[in-house]
């Protein structure tokens, strides 16, 4: 499956517009700033199946054009660069043991809400009903539920994919003046209550009181539809400032590449996967 989801040289230039100009058409302060306000003049007050701006129904795979180090290979114990963690974070990432983790039931870390759109893989997109939309991932075999009509949090046990409220936003308050988001518009999704996971695959923690913004942004060109995600992640537990972070997608046509595989504490190290993404 990664094989198949490695970035292609042709690629590189799509990788090189900023994902904030083309899609939300912000800088990355805006957008932390868009994620606190709740409401605005971009708030879309109808919202699931029949409110929808854009479509993200289908199947889309991963572009890994970017952070390979981290996403295509399980990476170095203590290599946190580039995440802000603070002195309670970087303790716990110091201490990650997979091993344990296989033993005590907890491999999907990885693959929860706060990291799932990083894992190469492969998603499906559906409506489950008119005010949910569904999102499976064949890496790690997740289902994400984003809940157009509040949140569904009952008080159980979290699960790796938390409690996520959705909606769609014509514009985003970026706290200094009104910014479209583009042709169409673009998904919001704040997720809560999550169980404790993992930003990296090699143990950067976050805890269960983080909260996660998500942006979707759907954009084509030359006939290929593409798919942006900005994930914001709040945790004050371990981290210093936000912590945001992009991912790409790229739709296919069908289903004839969709490869569902369990969760593992550690990616594989094959010869292929240690050559560079632009071969």
């Amino acid at each position: 499956m990664i094989r198949g989801i490695r970035g292609k040289r042709s690629m590189n230039r799509l990788a090189a517009i900023s994902i904030f100009s083309l899609a939300i058409g912000v800088t990355t302060s805006h957008i932390a700033a868009g994620a606190a306000a709740q409401g605005g003049s971009g708030a879309i007050t109808k919202s699931g199946k029949d409110g929808a701006l854009i479509d993200l129904t289908g199947y889309w795979v991963s572009i890994v054009n970017e952070d390979w180090r981290w996403r295509m290979i399980t990476p170095a114990k203590g290599d946190y660069q580039g995440v802000p963690l603070n002195k309670e974070g970087k303790r716990v990432a110091d201490s990650w043991d997979p091993e344990k983790d296989e033993r005590e039931g907890n491999q999907c870390r990885a693959y929860g809400a706060g990291n799932i759109l990083r894992i190469p893989e492969r998603m499906h997109v559906t409506w489950s009903d008119v005010n949910t939309l569904k999102m499976e991932t064949d890496a790690g075999m997740q289902t994400r539920l984003f809940h157009f009509d509040g949140s569904k949090w009952d008080g159980g046990t979290p699960q790796w994919q938390g409690d996520s409220v959705a909606g769609w936003r014509k514009q985003l308050q970026s706290g200094l003046r009104t910014q479209s988001t583009g042709t169409g518009g673009a998904l919001r999704v704040i997720t809560t209550h999550m169980r404790p996971g993992y930003l990296r695959k090699n143990g950067v923690p976050y805890s269960g009181n983080a909260v996660l913004t998500e942006y979707f942004n759907r954009f084509d060109k030359d006939g290929v539809a593409y798919l942006i995600v900005t994930s914001i992640v709040d945790d004050p537990q371990y981290l210093n400032e936000r912590f945001i972070i992009s991912g790409q997608f790229k739709r296919e046509p069908d289903a004839s590449k969709w490869n569902p595989t369990p969760c593992r504490p550690l990616w594989p190290r094959r010869a292929e996967e240690e050559q560079g993404a632009d071969e």
